[in-house]
């Protein structure tokens, strides 16, 4: 079935086609400043192109996964005069976090990382391009500036016109020496103390913006697929971005389709430090596997806004438990089960449907859910070609987004009590087994009996 994903320049569906033998759907997203460590909205954001890209991997599609890390920055000099310490310091030290991070969150589907220092020459080039085209000038002892005038469509991305986006400026370089308020500085002369590289355009350092188009143009060229990144960056960011490229390379558009995750509030409101409800990605590391995330930001469309209470991670750590619980009993039913009845689902259609109408990953885990409910109340009559099937797709269907169906491996003391319960039960020994049940759960671990006998797993509270 057609791949439609939404494109926030045109607010239309585009279809997303396989590309031909040979070449790949090129998708580049805005990674992270690597000033300090992430916090749980950057990581719905990676999360989210991660479980995209494996859904697109899965259906045949070939994808190279671009991403940036911005490891030099007005950020992360702020930080390191703040520690007494280096900016490269401070970028390697947060480079190497970031990393390790990704990593434990199971994000696996990105093909290359480009640190932006690695690529200073193509950010020169694409500069001196600008400049000869007359979109950028020259404020000496400051540094080179992108003209918005001249490039008509700026705001097209974010629906305003040059003078709303004066008016609405965010992360925009000041200085009084601009021709515009929203103008953006591209290449800056460094301070003393602060990084710098010595090129044509003087000694200094990119500015955010140029980054990516560079590093873009680099691997990509000038135009390519799929441009994804935070709603936060929206403006200015991915706004300039266009303006820089469409302007650099006379060729529009600069990417098919843009997509934009959703933003992330905290009990309601914008995450900050001032108001005490800022978590880091670690900070919920430990208390919660990775697994746990992941599934909180499939419950919730990428496009919209997600907000995170305790009581949300609590429900998704419920309910991933709860479709681990059923897969243990299926494979209870299955090797011991004798039931006849054979039973389809029509899940795994709708599964596909809404994941091909624009990513549409609660109606995908909302079918996995409808699945483990139906499948509880047939499970010990079902035979085993049926149950085999409804295992299959749960477990599919999770591996696809990078959640594990591990299940939890219980100790042969644990195994040996309980199969000395059963035995008791078998005798009619009630009291006695009842007194091991009891026992069994103070060591952390819950029994329940079936009609191929007895379930044993984690109670939440040894975890």
């Amino acid at each position: 079935m057609p791949i439609q994903i939404f494109d926030t320049l045109s607010e239309n569906k585009k279809a997303l086609k396989k590309p031909s033998k040979g070449k790949k759907i090129r998708l580049f997203v805005c990674g992270p400043t690597v000033y300090g460590p992430i916090h749980i909205g950057n990581a719905r954001t990676y999360l989210i192109f991660d479980m995209f890209v494996r859904y697109l991997r899965s259906t045949g599609i070939s994808v190279f996964y671009l991403q940036n890390i911005t490891d030099v920055d007005d950020k992360i000099i702020a930080q390191a005069v703040k520690d007494s310490s280096d900016s490269k310091v401070i970028a390697d030290k947060y480079k190497k976090i970031y990393l390790k991070d990704v990593k434990t969150l199971g994000i696996s589907s990105v093909n290359r990382y480009a640190p932006a220092t690695k690529y200073i020459p193509e950010i020169v080039k694409q500069v001196k391009t600008l400049v000869r085209k007359g979109n950028v000038y020259k404020i000496d002892n400051d540094g080179y500036y992108f003209d918005v005038t001249t490039f008509p469509e700026y705001g097209k991305l974010a629906r305003r016109t040059i003078a709303q986006a004066e008016d609405g400026l965010s992360r925009i370089d000041e200085s009084v020496l601009k021709r515009n308020k929203a103008d953006f500085c591209v290449w800056k002369f460094s301070k003393a103390g602060e990084p710098k590289w010595k090129t044509e355009l003087g000694a200094g350092r990119p500015g955010w913006h140029i980054e990516d188009t560079a590093i873009t143009e680099y691997f990509f060229g000038p135009q390519y697929d799929i441009h994804g990144g935070g709603i936060d960056i929206k403006f200015p960011h991915h706004e300039a971005e266009i303006a820089q490229q469409e302007s650099a390379s006379g060729k529009k558009p600069f990417v098919k389709i843009w997509m934009h995750a959703g933003a992330l509030t905290v009990n309601g409101k914008k995450m900050s430090k001032s108001l005490d409800n800022f978590i880091t990605l670690r900070d919920f590391l430990k208390k919660y596997p990775a697994d746990i995330l992941r599934v909180m930001v499939l419950m919730h469309h990428y496009r919209s806004p997600m907000d995170y209470t305790e009581k949300s991670a609590e429900d998704a750590e419920i309910s991933l438990n709860n479709i681990k619980i059923f897969l243990a009993k299926t494979d209870l039913a299955i090797k011991k089960g004798s039931g006849t009845l054979s039973h389809s689902f029509n899940f795994p259609t709708i599964f596909e449907r809404s994941l091909a109408n624009d990513f549409n990953t609660p109606v995908a885990l909302g079918t996995i859910f409808h699945c483990v409910n139906y499948g509880n109340k047939l499970i010990w009559q079902m035979n085993k070609k049926s149950l085999k099937e409804t295992k299959d797709f749960i477990k599919k269907g999770l591996e696809l987004f990078g959640i594990s169906t591990k299940l939890p491996k219980i100790p042969l003391k644990i195994k040996g009590m309980a199969a000395q319960r059963e035995k008791l039960r078998d005798n009619k020994q009630f009291t006695q087994s009842d007194a091991l049940r009891k026992e069994i759960e103070g060591l952390g671990y819950i029994t329940e009996d079936t009609p191929w006998g007895q379930l044993i797993w984690p109670s939440r509270q040894s975890k």
